[in-house]
């Protein structure tokens, strides 16, 4: 029998595309009669105005294993950010939950015991956008989920790393705003 997996946490930022296709997210993986089951489910019927929960899903009708709950860091306010959220966005996550899987990142006979939580980015610059890049914008959300899933599952970055590497970081946008820039 496999470790329990009782509560993973771990985050990417994949960027360099066309504008507005930055991938951020955030996810949480855990077993499904623990913490992260209990999670998921309450969000799942607790639903809030802006910040809809979904199931990744590669098309209607067709949810991924390990279920996958995505929730939106940005209000959705309009039709065509949802679109964009909800298809391309939507489509991009859950390609990524099984590519963790076929890559071995999550044990493939874990995927119906393990739920995960997604707190999703997508430029709201999306919604003045003549046009969209969503090829551009599957590809990079797709890595971005693959590699958020692989940290959390390595307990990436170690606090060994953190530690050592502390006082060499600076956040980018704590130095835009030293810059004078923000």
């Amino acid at each position: 029998m496999s470790e329990r997996i009782i509560l993973r946490a771990g985050e990417a930022l994949v960027a360099g595309g066309p504008p507005n296709t930055a991938s951020e997210p955030e996810v949480i993986i855990g077993e499904l009669d623990g913490p992260v089951g209990t999670a998921l489910a309450t969000l799942t019927g607790d639903q809030v105005v802006g910040h809809s929960r979904v199931f990744a899903l590669l098309n209607t009708d067709i949810m991924v294993r390990p279920v996958t709950l995505c929730v939106s860091k940005v209000s959705v306010e309009t039709s065509k950010y949802t679109s964009i959220l909800m298809g391309t966005v939507q489509f991009a996550i859950a390609n990524g939950v099984l590519d963790a899987v076929r890559a071995g990142y999550i044990p493939k006979d874990r995927a119906n015991d393990l739920g995960i939580i997604c707190s999703v980015w997508l430029s709201p610059g999306v919604i003045e956008a003549e046009s969209v890049d969503h090829k551009a914008l599957f590809e990079i959300q797709r890595k971005g989920m693959t590699e958020a899933i692989r940290k959390a599952m390595a307990n990436e970055p170690s606090i060994d790393w953190l530690l050592e590497n502390q006082d060499r970081i600076v956040h980018k946008y704590y130095q835009m705003g030293l810059d004078g820039k923000i």
